[in-house]
């Protein structure tokens, strides 16, 4: 566990410090640690909680809510026009899509809810006073610009195939190389793409093609 500090959004921290006021534990996570680190600003700021997605709908009934997301945990509220995400910790059932989970088991551990996450460098969450919680060595990832599967690649990628471009994206748009095997496993598993809509797609590949290392991606992958 590290002390490091960082900077939330008065909405966000109001956010976790109402979950915890409840009872609940609750960190922000994913993309906005991930960005904080390295200096960049977050776009979003997502939760992660032990509270369902009723406590949730309870604790917040005065404000705005998106609830297209509550069948796999999320709780979206509305605060000065942003929406923030807030989803119960889960356990990720079989993808049958290689998109989707077919089912989601809610459960109260943060360690549990992290390891199903994609990449190392996504699966660290943070909340004041306690500092950045990284089971995957996801800080030593970001020192060493590499992108890596949390677990193993070949299953993190038949879960869900758009992972696939999301590891070559980050790369492109971060600077960082990918590491070996998911690199290998980038190559066996890319016809999985195929069961991608292209819309999907063609976000990323957007993405991609604005960042620091697309030609060298391009060339790799």
């Amino acid at each position: 566990m590290s002390r490091d500090t960082i900077r939330l959004p008065h909405d966000a921290y109001r956010l976790l410090q109402t979950l915890r006021a409840a009872g609940h534990s609750a960190y922000v996570v994913g993309g906005c640690v991930r960005d904080s680190l390295l200096g960049r600003l977050p776009g979003d700021w997502d939760i992660c909680t032990s509270a369902r997605p009723d406590e949730m709908k309870a604790l917040f009934c005065s404000q705005r809510l998106i609830l297209t997301g509550e069948k796999h945990g999320t709780v979206a509220v509305i605060l000065h026009g942003k929406p923030y995400e807030m989803t119960t910790y889960r356990l990720d059932g079989s993808y049958r899509d290689h998109r989707h989970p077919d089912n989601v088991q809610f459960v109260d551990d943060l360690a549990a809810d992290l390891a199903r996450r994609d990449f190392t460098i996504n699966a660290m969450a943070y909340a004041p006073g306690e500092g950045v919680i990284d089971l995957y060595g996801g800080r030593s990832d970001l020192a060493a610009r590499v992108v890596r599967c949390v677990g193993t690649p070949a299953d993190r990628f038949a879960e869900d195939a758009l992972r696939i471009l999301r590891a070559v994206r980050f790369a492109s748009v971060l600077g960082f190389s990918v590491e070996e095997a998911t690199s290998l496993a980038i190559h066996s598993q890319a016809e999985l793409l195929e069961r991608i809509a292209a819309e999907r797609i063609l976000v990323e590949m957007n993405k991609l093609l604005c960042g620091q290392r697309c030609k060298e991606v391009l060339l790799d992958y």
